[in-house]
This record gives structure tokens, C-alpha cells and sequence, in this order.
């Protein structure tokens, strides 16, 4: 796919941000999906509409195009979004395993009106005691039953 292609899709997943915005529907984001040169999923920030703080555009727009494709994994897709991936968005994408990501707006851009995801990159890198949210381990001796289940079913599905 040429570099036309790939601002053509750019396009798409902006024009979603900004129509996201007009429609007070959440945050300035958009995602396409696109396989084989043709989008299959689309996506916009949901998170105020639909009270989910999971509902940013890359995952709204993986969800209908793992659902389109009935599979779990985007190999072979390429996914377009108008702004960096936050720390979720971006573990989803990885999940997602899509051969390509493309953005617009970078993380610096979000944060300068006021989306910042730096403090999650920076509660990532810390020691879980050193985290802002309590946080605990907790009964992994009996949490590991559900692992070794796991690990010997000869039906599992890996992924």
C-alpha cells in the first residue's frame, strides 16, 4: 500500500475525531481498521456517551472488527488513529496483533489540551508499591490452580 493510501485512511479516522467532537459524543479521537485496502471497522471515543472509560476509538473500532472478522487477532490489518494510543489502547493493539499502527496527533499533542496519559506511563514503570492506586497481590497460591488448568487442557485456544 502506497503513502497515498496510508493518508487516505489517516483522513478517515480524523474526520471521525472531529465529527466526535460536533456530536458531543466524547473525546477528539477516530480509528480505522483496514485490511486488504478497505476499512472494516470504524471507531470514535465513547467514553462520556456510554460511561466507559474502555470505550476509546482503537478499542471501539477493534471490537467491531474482530466481531466482522469473527477472530481475535488483526493479523493482516493495519489500524489508523488520529492521535498516539494511550497505555490501554495500545496494549489492545498489541492483543490485537495488526501488522501496522499509524497515528496523528501525538501523546504531547493530547496532553496539551488536557489528555495526559504520562502519569499512567509513569505508574507502569514504577513498583507496584510505589503505585498511587493500593494495590496488593493477593491468594496467588490459590490463583495458580486456574494457570496450571490452563496450561494442561488439551482444548485450550492460545492466543
Amino acid at each position: 500500500m502506497g503513502k497515498n493510501d496510508a493518508a487516505k485512511f489517516m483522513r478517515k479516522a480524523i474526520r471521525l475525531s472531529i465529527s466526535n467532537v460536533e456530536k458531543v459524543n466524547g473525546g477528539p479521537f477516530g480509528a480505522v481498521v483496514v485490511k486488504n485496502g478497505k476499512v472494516i471497522a470504524r471507531g470514535t471515543n465513547n467514553v462520556t456517551a456510554t460511561n466507559d472509560p474502555t470505550a476509546h476509538a482503537e478499542i471501539v473500532a477493534i471490537r467491531k472488527a474482530c466481531k466482522r472478522l469473527k477472530t481475535y487477532q488483526l493479523t493482516g490489518c493495519e489500524i489508523y488513529t488520529s492521535c498516539e494510543p494511550c497505555p490501554m489502547c495500545l496494549a489492545a493493539i498489541y492483543w490485537a496483533r495488526p501488522d501496522k499502527i499509524y497515528y496523528a496527533n501525538s501523546k504531547e499533542d493530547a496532553a496539551a489540551i488536557h489528555f495526559d496519559d504520562k502519569l499512567i506511563y509513569e505508574e507502569i514503570a514504577k513498583p507496584v508499591s510505589e503505585r498511587k492506586i493500593f494495590t496488593q497481590q493477593l491468594l496467588r497460591d490459590e490463583a495458580q490452580a486456574a494457570f496450571k488448568k490452563w496450561s494442561e487442557s488439551p482444548d485450550k485456544i492460545a492466543y
